[in-house]
């Protein structure tokens, strides 16, 4: 059996463009996904508390999980590291999309696994680090953090998507519909459209 996993953080994400990958994937394999799991919940939470916990008690030898990435299943080393390891001795293998790996039970995969873990887990904390350190030193050069009071971001969600509002608009969609499309509020777009003069209001 083939299981799809999507998880995605906030409400404010959206699981479709993992779905996507993922089926575009299956399709360059001439397979299907059996079973489909998505939440929208923190990769922190251990799995017996997502639906990835239920998805691998219901998972069998010889079956296969596919995801995005190995960081959907978790946000840290130890998290990452635990599932494979019991994915591993249920025989379970793990496929992953964007970092293209192919985790059975073989020693390569095991050592491959540990590997991406470490440097994954040592890149967020050095990136977290580097940004704590840069911010530390602006502070203590006086430099003011943060946006300037009354001043508005010259980059909001919207940013970028000018072509699709457009196109949107042009085809008779309504911006309560758009908006939706979007994951903006429809105040929102319509004071996006207007002060990036999308259409002639």
């Amino acid at each position: 059996m083939f299981y799809g996993y999507i998880r995605v953080s906030t409400d404010k994400q959206t699981v479709e463009n993992q779905r996507f990958e993922i089926r575009r994937f299956c399709e360059s394999q001439n397979i299907s996904i059996d079973y489909w799991f998505d939440e929208t919940i923190s990769g922190t939470k251990e799995p017996d508390k997502r639906k990835l916990g239920k998805m691998l008690h219901q998972m069998k030898k010889g079956d296969v999980l596919i995801c995005a990435e190995l960081s959907r299943l978790g946000r840290s080393l130890l998290m990452i590291m635990s599932i494979l390891n019991e994915c591993m001795k249920n025989e379970i293998q793990v496929w992953t999309i964007k970092d293209n790996y192919r985790l059975g039970t073989d020693i390569s995969s095991k050592v491959l696994a540990f590997a991406f873990g470490i440097s994954a887990e040592i890149e967020r904390n050095l990136i977290s680090q580097r940004t704590k350190e840069a911010l530390a030193r602006k502070k203590s050069e006086g430099v003011s953090l943060g946006r300037p009071k009354g001043r508005k971001s010259s980059h909001v969600k919207l940013t970028g998507k000018d072509n699709v509002i457009r196109y949107c608009l042009e085809a008779g969609f309504s911006k309560s519909a758009i908006a939706r499309k979007l994951h903006v509020h429809r105040i929102t777009l319509s004071k996006y459209i207007v002060e990036n003069m999308i259409i002639n209001q």
